[in-house]
């Protein structure tokens, strides 16, 4: 599930890392991936949301009955959150449960935050709306992607989610893009018990290993190749000392020659685009042109070395 430009982003950070704390290639590696396994236990605490929402939800209506000056909305509430068909197939997943359990134990200890979010909830009028409109599967869904992005933007919640590692900070509302169009794109079909669950990262997708083999590739072709490409950024720094360019700026430049040089099937174009985003990203204003300028030199150079072989359908010549 997760994009080729997102495990771009997060190969930058380990190899900025291993640069600035001078981490050895091994640690890197092993830093890498269990930086992205723990973006599943992030996806599924997010996603958890939902049916134990739906849960509390049910709990507060069953105890409104019992107020002493029960209104006649309290004697008779509306359940239809709480027999929500698609939040109700979420919790019946196999999968998402077994995840759930084993990695979103942290909620049982903040069933306050989710009692108010529901109560806030209930005033809105998208929730009102909700009640009056035709019970279905589809309103239904709709309704649940619709508390999804709500519950993604309540600080109580996420913050309780960011304390689980510090990591998530920058991740956290990616993830929640990825689970918010994982979730409107669930086929009706296919969504029971059984269904596979999608994570962030799940070995079992050929597309997901396809993408995370890429991403290991480049990590160590980026490690392995520092030197050499750090020795021909030199050579086109005019009146401008090696040292005194920005570290973030040589990393990606660095990973730009390792993945024009290591990645056959990849276009050079779509490769030195890539890294002018990245800059934009998480480098400075001028970065941009400074990368772009240098990259359009080496790829000239690495060619007449023959150090660039493109091959496959679609690529087209840099030039």
């Amino acid at each position: 599930m997760l994009s080729r430009h997102y495990l771009r982003c997060k190969v930058l950070q380990t190899v900025y890392c291993g640069r600035y704390e001078e981490t050895d290639n091994i640690s890197l590696s092993k830093m890498f991936e269990y930086h992205i396994g723990r973006l599943n236990e992030l996806g599924v605490l997010q996603v958890s949301l939902l049916p134990l929402l739906a849960e509390v939800a049910g709990q507060i209506l069953e105890e409104s009955k019992n107020k002493f000056l029960a209104t006649e909305e309290d004697l008779n509430p509306s359940f239809r959150l709480v027999n929500n068909e698609f939040i109700r197939r979420m919790a019946d997943n196999f999968e998402l449960k077994k995840h759930i359990t084993n990695w979103c134990g942290c909620w049982n200890t903040h069933e306050n935050l989710l009692r108010e979010a529901f109560l806030d909830l209930r005033q809105r009028d998208e929730y009102k709306a909700y009640l009056d409109r035709e019970p279905s599967y589809e309103n239904d869904k709709e309704f649940a992607v619709l508390i999804f992005r709500y519950l993604m933007n309540r600080e109580a919640l996420t913050a309780v989610m960011g304390e689980r590692s510090l990591l998530w900070e920058d991740d956290f509302f990616q993830i929640a893009q990825y689970n918010f169009m994982m979730l409107k794109a669930i086929d009706a079909q296919e969504f029971d018990e059984a269904m596979m669950w999608p994570l962030m990262y799940d070995r079992r997708v050929e597309k997901d290993e396809e993408d995370m083999n890429f991403a290991r590739q480049l990590l160590r072709d980026t490690l392995a190749c520092r030197q050499d490409a750090e020795d021909l950024t030199r050579q086109y720094l005019q009146g401008w000392e090696f040292e005194r360019v920005s570290r973030m700026d040589i990393v990606l430049i660095n990973m730009a020659v390792a993945e024009l040089t290591c990645c056959p099937s990849i276009p050079e174009r779509v490769t030195i685009d890539e890294y002018i985003e990245l800059s934009k990203e998480f480098s400075s204003d001028r970065s941009r042109l400074f990368i772009n300028g240098i990259l359009d030199k080496m790829v000239l150079e690495l060619r007449s070395q023959g150090k660039i072989n493109k091959s496959g359908r679609g690529l087209t010549v840099y030039e």
